[in-house]
């Protein structure tokens, strides 16, 4: 359906714009940004109430909604309880994420993901592991954690086909030839959990990897002496990081800190999962996060909007940016910032429109409704 929406305020990943509309075309795609004098008057306009419109936010790691866990259940049913929530909180896109777990549920994961990688709202999946750091695990499952090989990074990839969109790995146990199969499939490399000095972490960003994954945790810190992970991620000038603002993970100031040195290099995940009380992760919640059996931090109870909302509340980044670093940053770092993050000519017609307090109102996917309060 071709329509103008008017009466809004728009943030279109570039500037804030009043008095303008926003051009919805019949394939889903955007036809572009005019002010509401020059609008077709053709087609049918739809009021947007005086809300606030941006583009669809992306989250690319979360793990769960409403009592599915992907990581338990890799399943249809969990993939479209995961984008139905998200298309709630004004997410138009998610990389389902599996965290290191037995081989056969990994599998599983890519297998499901790519049979369904239509599902609308579905980017792709992220697999957080099973190459990691042991003594930088967290939550995960030692006793599944395992060291990378050419064999098994082929074998993932023919599982896959092009549906494995990210993996975290540690770049200090990770051979460059796995780095540059991983990278040769289009598969984006994020360092995390990981005990990376600071020569392990750039040689990892100059041979394949390019981001970072939940800056500050469960990772090597910076400290004066040996500035870790982090201080390489700050110091890549082509390296992104995801950060979960949630004033649990990191502190407020520390998103504020990060934001100053990275800018557009530092983007919003969730990392938010779900009650679970069967399979290798049971997760309870307690207060704003869940923690696992053990008592250890394993997620956040987050949705994007209110990761945005923290930023300009507590770590005084402002909202025009605050969206950006949740949809049009996350775009860049799968390179899709031609296609989503933008309200522009060309792009998907994603976008969700909000009321002062970043609460979603509406989401639309393709130009389509798949939400309303």
């Amino acid at each position: 359906m071709r329509y103008r929406l008017y009466n809004c305020t728009l943030y279109t990943g570039a500037e804030v714009l009043t008095q303008h509309s926003l051009l919805v075309m019949a394939d889903g795609r955007l036809g572009g940004v005019v002010p509401d004098a020059q609008g077709p008057t053709d087609i049918p306009a739809v009021d947007g109430r005086g809300l606030q419109l941006a583009p669809g936010l992306l989250d690319l790691q979360v793990y769960g909604a409403n009592g599915r866990l992907f990581s338990v259940q890799p399943d249809l049913a969990a993939l479209e309880t995961l984008t139905a929530h998200a298309f709630r909180h004004g997410t138009t896109g998610v990389l389902a994420t599996m965290p290191t777990n037995a081989w056969p549920l990994m599998r599983e994961a890519l297998e499901i993901g790519r049979a369904h990688r239509h599902l609308p709202g579905l980017l792709g999946i992220h697999l957080e592991g099973p190459y990691l750091n042991p003594t930088k695990k967290g939550a995960h499952q030692v006793e599944f954690i395992k060291a990378p090989t050419v064999a098994e990074a082929n074998e993932l990839l023919a599982l896959a086909d092009d549906v494995l969109r990210m993996m975290t790995l540690a770049p200090e146990l990770t051979p460059p030839a796995v780095a540059a199969r991983l990278r040769e499939a289009g598969v984006v490399l994020s360092a995390g959990h990981s005990n990376a000095t600071y020569a392990q972490a750039m040689a990892g960003f100059d041979g394949g990897f390019s981001a970072a994954t939940h800056l500050f945790n469960a990772m090597s810190a910076l400290q004066g002496r040996e500035p870790g992970l982090v201080g390489a991620a700050y110091d890549a000038a082509t390296a992104s990081a995801s950060i979960i603002a949630d004033g649990v993970h990191c502190d407020f100031a520390s998103v504020r800190i990060s934001h100053k040195i990275m800018r557009e290099r530092l983007f919003l995940i969730t990392d938010a999962v779900t009650e679970s009380a069967q399979g290798a992760y049971r997760f309870r919640r307690q207060a704003n996060h869940f923690v696992d059996v053990q008592g250890t931090l394993a997620g956040s109870a987050l949705t994007l909007p209110q990761a945005v909302r923290n930023c300009v509340q507590h770590a005084g980044i402002p909202l025009p940016e605050a969206l950006r670093m949740a949809s049009l940053y996350p775009a860049r770092v799968l390179g899709l910032d031609g296609q989503l993050g933008r309200l522009a000519a060309g792009y998907a017609a994603d976008f969700w429109l909000f009321d002062n307090e970043l609460n979603a109102q509406a989401t639309a996917r393709a130009g389509e409704l798949v939400w309303h309060a």
